[in-house]
């Protein structure tokens, strides 16, 4: 356990005590910010009974920095390990590979969650300024950052897979990002083709994330979603974890 909890403190400090960190947070609060701004400008003149938390997600800036930010934070797990020469060095200290799988997932994970912060201060503001009360639900701003976190680790954990592949960061984030972009063209999919009988139809719709955020952000909490984003999640870690153990193959 004490392996575990150096390894994911010496992957965090890897965001922030270099300027990469600190660049990824700039752009997506810039990019939430952006959303906010542009969703006021819409609503200036027309009320709405949409919660805040279901306008931002529909604007798709959410999965703008969802399919963007994810192949960044990932791509320098394995790949730099890899390039600097320390991977070796890293897999022959008294830790498991499953430790320094999780490890690094854990670390990935912690700081994308960091990063989605700013979110609460445009909520904030929003709950501040506007005029009707109980504008702002916060049962669904607990459910939006539910599934924030069950997404995000899902395609951090494709991320994290595609790291292991290659010694190149920047071959690692276009794999994970060709990745994201075809799973989110099939839930794309298949929510523009929903209440199908097929049974092609019916294992697309497993995919439709943008109905499973629906429920998310209106504070609705599917445990079937979450046990889907998870075991995805943990098969992917699972793919991580054979191709690091790999090595003593060769």
């Amino acid at each position: 356990m004490r392996g575990y909890l150096t390894l994911t403190r010496r992957e965090l400090g890897g965001y922030f005590l270099t300027l990469t960190g600190y660049i990824i947070i700039a752009a997506a609060t810039f990019l939430m910010s952006f959303s906010f701004v542009v969703l006021m400008a819409e609503l200036q003149h027309e009320p709405t009974p949409m919660p805040i938390t279901e306008l931002f997600y529909v604007t798709y800036f959410f999965w703008l920095i969802l399919l963007l930010s994810t192949p960044v934070i990932t791509m320098r797990l394995f790949a730099h390990e890899r390039f600097s020469g320390t991977y070796e060095t890293l897999m022959t200290t008294p830790v498991t590979d499953r430790q320094v799988v999780l490890a690094k997932f854990t670390g990935a994970l912690l700081f994308y969650c960091v990063m989605w912060l700013p979110l609460l201060g445009c909520l904030w503001v929003v709950r501040n300024y506007a005029a009707t009360p109980g504008v702002l639900d916060w049962g669904a701003v607990g459910g939006t950052y539910l599934g924030i976190v069950l997404l995000g680790s899902f395609y951090l954990s494709m991320g994290c897979c595609a790291s292991a592949l290659t010694r190149s960061q920047v071959s690692a984030a276009m794999m994970s990002l060709a990745l994201g972009a075809g799973i989110f063209f099939v839930a794309w999919l298949a929510d523009y083709f929903p209440n199908q009988a097929t049974w092609q139809a019916q294992l697309l719709a497993q995919f439709d994330f943008f109905q499973q955020m629906h429920d998310f952000v209106r504070g609705i909490i599917d445990t079937r979603w979450v046990v889907f984003l998870l075991t995805l999640s943990f098969f992917f870690l699972f793919l991580n974890l054979r191709i690091v153990e790999s090595r003593r193959w060769k």
